[in-house]
């Protein structure tokens, strides 16, 4: 690029060398290795404190002591040269510091940090559930409950939880996601710790701590999608949360599996004040690091911030919320149908597990425990995978739309296909082997319907999420009552055909009316 600054008429003529660092060159090969330079060089270069040309020799022909015409204008060339590489070095030195700045910037990405604190949010919030289901044996055992109070201990739970989807979702929404979340966790983690001092008082107290957790894992949803939708890129959605999601499954696997070890060498109660004062270490942490939204965050680059707000779609917090027009929208009630249709057979399964490996498949009770760790796991693995596939399809110009009825028809078809299998199998082993699969093929719906909140309405994902959950839980309380009713009179493959059939109408529902563009501003 720099070539036609030479003299072209004189080839023979060596280029005026160059001193820079002690070392010469040719003017060519100078100027590219300034070019090559780090920012540091180029800065002293712009400066000319480390470069300097070398007067060239006048070279004569014929010892006549004249000089070809084009002899004289060598230095001015070499002035010229030097003067237009600088120009080029001037352009270039802002861009390399630039560059410089962001190198030093650069480290784990904040926009993940967030992920990460909402991923561990989710695995205490559901240690802190499932603990209530291996401590209510002994428990059972030394306060004299029957079935009946036992039923109506672990509903209790939902009374708090139903109450706050929708009002978590809209105070997320209206105050921002951080402020709800952390209120959330430090809240039920008291609920936790008092559980034990409540069921000691009498069992009215103890319904009342239940509830009260209920009521702080009811914001987190909603309010962990409204700071993702602020936080997280719509490239990077169906990864983040289908990371998130999957800490809900591991905070179950390690759940199950700590809380007979601990109940076992210290006691029932050790199992609520251990697992409850994990919320305090997170809320340290989250008090401290956490923003509802990038633009409040004075931590993050300036590139990743740009990064954020060109792809993210939403914006400040909303002021009211337009529940007319939200109800008015057909994909809204996709979302609210097929959550139902989803939570219907994923709360039997989760649910009434352990009953269906000890009475159809004649595990004990020990190994039945086991055995249920299996599903959670599968589902945490097939989450984060599912997301990657559908981050990788969006990211190869895939509609969002495409890829969301995509992942969710495996959300249900999977299921549905697994469970009408399971009255074909003759082998605990293979009877396993389907649920496992079945749970797996269901975590895809992280990357399909839990995804399109923020598709659909990324200003009101809170809200969004606590109406689609509110009839996911419905759906869950209604499920498993209904599943003790069906056995009663039919079997498990009623409950199981029952499912499937569900599983079938969200699928159409969903291919139907759903869409993953935005339709709510």
């Amino acid at each position: 690029m720099l070539l036609h600054l030479l003299p072209l008429s004189c080839p023979s003529l060596p280029a005026p060398p160059f001193r820079s660092g002690g070392r010469s060159s040719s003017a060519v090969g100078g100027g590219s290795s300034l070019l090559r330079a780090g920012g540091r060089v180029r800065r002293r270069a712009l400066r000319g404190t480390d470069v300097q040309p070398e007067t060239p020799k006048r070279g004569r022909r014929g010892g006549d002591g004249n000089e070809p015409p084009h002899a004289a204008g060598i230095g001015g060339d070499s002035g010229a040269l030097l003067a237009s590489v600088r120009k080029l070095l001037a352009g270039a030195a802002p861009a390399a510091e630039e560059e410089e700045e962001d190198e030093e910037q650069e480290g784990f990405p904040k926009r993940w940090a967030i992920v990460f604190l909402c991923f561990s949010a989710f695995l205490i919030c559901n240690m802190d559930r499932v603990n209530m289901s291996i401590a209510i044996l002994p428990m059972s055992a030394e306060f004299g409950w029957n079935p009946q109070t036992v039923g109506l201990i672990q509903s209790s739970f939902f009374w708090g939880y139903l109450l706050t989807q929708i009002a978590g979702g809209i105070w997320a929404d209206t105050v921002g996601g951080k402020t709800v979340l952390g209120f959330g966790v430090v809240w039920w983690s008291i609920a936790t710790i008092l559980t034990p001092v409540a069921a000691k008082l009498g069992l009215p107290f103890l319904l009342v701590v239940r509830a009260f957790m209920g009521i702080g894992e009811g914001v987190a949803m909603p309010a962990m999608n409204n700071i993702l939708s602020k936080w997280v890129p719509v490239s990077e959605r169906s990864r983040s949360l289908s990371l998130v999601y999957s800490g809900m499954y591991l905070g179950s696997v390690t759940g199950l599996a700590f809380s007979p070890l601990l109940i076992h060498k210290f006691g029932w109660p050790s199992v609520f004040y251990s697992f409850g004062s994990l919320g305090a270490v997170w809320f340290t942490t989250w008090a401290t690091k956490a923003y509802s939204s990038p633009l409040e965050d004075p931590e993050i680059s300036a590139a990743e911030k740009k990064l954020i707000t060109s792809e993210s779609t939403a914006s400040e917090p909303v002021k009211s919320i337009p529940w007319r027009l939200i109800l008015s929208k057909p994909p809204v009630w996709a979302l609210i149908v097929s959550h139902f249709c989803h939570n219907w057979g994923t709360f039997i399964l989760l649910t009434w597990m352990p009953t269906y490996y000890n009475q159809v498949l004649k595990f004990n009770l020990m190994e039945s425990g086991l055995i249920c760790v299996l599903p959670w796991f599968t589902m945490a693995v097939s989450a984060n995978f599912g997301g990657w596939i559908a981050d990788t399809l969006v990211s190869r110009g895939v509609s969002v739309t495409t890829v969301r009825k995509i992942m969710q028809s495996i959300g249900f078809l999977g299921p549905a296909f697994f469970l009408t299998q399971l009255s074909h199998v003759d082998s605990p082993a293979m009877a396993v082997l389907c649920m496992a699969c079945s749970q797996g093929t269901d975590a895809f719906s992280q990357s399909g319907l839990y995804s399109n909140h923020q598709d659909i309405g990324p200003r009101y994902a809170g809200v969004l999420l606590g109406l689609s959950n509110t009839a996911g839980v419905l759906a869950g309380v209604f499920g498993t009552a209904a599943t003790g009713y069906i056995l009663q009179h039919g079997s498990w493959d009623n409950v199981f055909e029952l499912s499937v059939v569900l599983y079938l109408v969200g699928t159409l529902v969903w291919n139907v009316f759903s869409t993953g563009e935005k339709i709510l501003d």
